[in-house]
């Protein structure tokens, strides 16, 4: 999520009951039992702990399956910090590596302090406002890898030598808009260590951008439609770039998914919208940097500007864009170790502002099961079912994006639905499937496709719950329990089981188990962000000092079964005591004397523990490991004033150039990090 962000306007219309009325249902139920409700006491509703999607999946009762993590935190929970800094536990060191603007190749100019770099240059270079990411191991040792990253959004006054330009409104400057778009999207960078300090490798073939102007495929329901065709692609098979690419993912057979979280706002239809528009919120009036007052220019190549204007301006969609926004929305699968390979939007996964994608538990027979949020207020959880069933052969295929299209392009969509009594709902996004006035989704909807260009309209149509903007999600590799972060919601003035506190200024994670059949769920609240020394009603998982915490994020598991958690903060409480930063816990260890699994409370909270602290007005977000867990990536999105050397631990002193960029944490005696 990005600090500079669009207005989250409710888009959601839906009388659906929100996640805080189930909660506040499940909060007394969880007094019952003890303070903690133990998603191995759910049995009783089937066998949990895989997050497959159908019965068979389930091949064993939760006892059988892996049920710990073998890992134990060997690290002291640092303080908080408000230092042009980050703050590491002690026997830790931290690097910068990759800062925006780094060039891939030798084709561009270095880096400017003063912001002159050109257009050409930023599409040669690292991108802006580093996000999610992954490390692609290129050796054995795992210390040679290619760093896909995400580029959410821009700084405009950063990326110019004096912000952009505008007359009357207008943007008059061609290169200072194409260096904007070339300044989002991904980057793949070869890096390598080498004592022990990690070094981009300068013109590897492998190092290469996807900008906001790439032109990428159109893949599953909604390739060649006439839902996608423009004056641009006349059958519907193309589109051009990615945008606000900010969670993140990657696939059982070794590519990247990059997801498309805040695009609504850049695009523009200032006549009569469809339904589709006007639930996903593409603006009436103006766009967030203003590309498309360009349109028409002397320079303009391509309609590049003209796009971002979906009006209706012809008589017929192949001479107009207003077609131009059904190409962004989606999940966006990248072969990082294919140069020059085109990525792949992959439509079946649904149309909506994606925030992370994360595959559950594989089981080989089973579905391949994908999870994302939708980050906005009172928004979904969404899951995909693959039709095709998993083939361990497929986890090093020959072509990694036909493997794409094997088990992303054709399955079941399905929306939550949260329960008062902890159970749940997957609620399948078909044309037959039954709505909350009785009808079907086909009295609405034409076809398949029309439901997925307006994925969030129809889930409102089947009743599923609105969530406290749902963010990244996690699986734990060694019990198959999902985790999802929940950011905040001060907008939210009436509760649920789900969502339960009334002005959710602090967010919570929640978790769920898969049941027995694919349409069912089982789950509790995990965490509770909160201050220390806010009343047992708001800070309900007992935090202190040393873990406080506001507006969950990031989220990812590594494979020890670790779970870290970064934060994204606007609560003051939190604010005036620490930078965004990024926790631990290892939750499968969490359990009661009958060995249930438990959430954090006042008697183990101090198993979740501060690991680190980045530098004034900075995200949290983005995280990979090296295979042999000894290195440890994370990103710093939009510094207020950092940094000013490859030691991330300094602090800057005078004014610089704000980059955001790639910290590196290794521990100084080279072991493997946090244990």
């Amino acid at each position: 999520m990005s600090k500079e962000t669009f207005d989250r306007t409710r888009f959601n219309k839906s009388a659906n009951k929100p996640f805080e009325e189930v909660l506040e249902a499940q909060l007394s139920r969880r007094k019952i039992l003890k303070g903690g409700l133990g998603l191995s006491a759910m049995t009783a509703f089937g066998a949990f702990g895989l997050t497959g999607c159908s019965a068979s999946n389930v091949s064993a009762p939760l006892a059988s399956q892996p049920s710990r993590s073998s890992a134990i935190l060997n690290f002291d929970s640092v303080a908080g910090s408000l230092t042009d800094a980050v703050v590491v536990p002690n026997g830790y060191t931290a690097q910068v590596l990759v800062p925006w603007g780094t060039p891939l190749n030798s084709n561009p100019q270095p880096w400017k302090q003063d912001g002159s770099n050109s257009a050409f240059d930023q599409e040669n270079s690292l991108g802006m406002h580093h996000d999610g990411m992954h490390f692609f191991p290129l050796s054995t040792d795992g210390n040679d890898g290619l760093l896909v990253i995400n580029h959410e959004y821009i700084d405009q006054k950063a990326l110019h030598p004096n912000g952009p330009t505008f007359d009357e409104g207008q943007r008059t400057s061609v290169d200072e808009v194409r260096k904007e778009i070339n300044a989002h999207g991904v980057s793949v960078v070869r890096v390598k260590l080498e004592n022990n300090t990690w070094i981009m490798v300068d013109n590897d073939p492998l190092n290469r951008r996807y900008t906001g102007a790439t032109v990428m495929d159109i893949s599953g329901p909604i390739a060649h439609t006439s839902l996608v065709s423009t004056k641009f692609s006349a059958d519907g098979s193309q589109a051009r770039g990615t945008l606000n690419n900010c969670g993140n993912g990657y696939t059982p057979w070794g590519t990247y998914l990059t997801c498309e979280e805040n695009w609504p706002g850049y695009f523009i239809n200032s006549g009569k919208q469809n339904d589709a528009e006007e639930r996903i919120g593409i603006a009436s009036d103006k766009t967030r940097y203003g590309w498309d007052t360009l349109a028409g220019d002397a320079q303009e190549r391509l309609d590049e500007f003209t796009r971002f204007n979906t009006t209706l301006t012809a008589n017929s969609h192949l001479d107009d864009y207003r077609n131009e926004a059904n190409g962004h929305g989606y999940i966006v699968e990248i072969d990082p170790y294919t140069a020059h390979s085109r990525a792949k939007k992959r439509t079946a996964l649904g149309r909506f502002r994606h925030e992370g994608c994360t595959f559950g538990k594989l089981t080989e027979g089973q579905p391949v099961v994908f999870y994302s949020g939708h980050d906005s207020r009172f928004e979904y959880l969404y899951k995909f079912v693959s039709e095709e069933k998993w083939n361990p052969a497929d986890s090093n295929p020959v072509n990694r994006l036909t493997t794409g299209d094997k088990y992303m392009d054709k399955g079941t969509l399905y929306v939550a639905k949260f329960n008062d009594d902890n159970s749940g709902e997957w609620l399948p996004l078909t044309l037959d499937s039954r709505t909350v006035d009785g009808f079907t989704l086909g009295s609405t909807f034409k076809t398949l496709e029309e439901i997925i260009i307006n994925t969030a309209g129809a889930a409102d149509l089947l009743g599923a719950t609105p969530m406290d903007r749902p963010e990244w999600c996690a699986v734990d590799p060694i019990t198959g329990t999902a985790y999802l972060t929940l950011t905040n919601n001060n907008k939210r003035k009436e509760g649920d089981s789900a969502n339960p506190r009334i002005d959710n200024k602090f967010g919570h994670v929640i978790r769920w188990d898969e049941g027995a059949v694919p349409t069912q769920f089982e789950w509790d609240i995990f965490l509770f962000g909160a201050p220390e020394n806010a009343s047992a009603a708001t800070n309900r998982s007992g935090l202190t000092d040393l873990n406080q915490l506001a507006s969950p994020d990031g989220l990812a598991f590594d494979p020890r079964g670790i779970l870290w958690i970064q934060t994204d903060n606007g609560a003051s409480e939190i604010t005036n005591y620490t930078n965004d930063q990024m926790l631990a816990v290892v939750p499968s260890t969490l359990v009661d004397e009958n060995g249930n699994s438990e959430v954090i409370n006042a008697s183990n909270q101090t198993q979740l523990k501060r690991f680190f602290v980045g530098p004034n007005g900075c995200e949290v977000t983005g995280f990979t490991m090296s295979p042999d867990l000894k290195s440890m990536f994370i990103n710093i999105q939009h510094p207020a004033n950092w940094p000013s050397s490859q030691d991330a631990t300094l602090i800057t002193t005078g004014k610089v150039r704000p980059r955001a960029a790639t910290v590196v944490i290794r521990k100084t005696d080279g072991g493997e990090i946090a244990v």
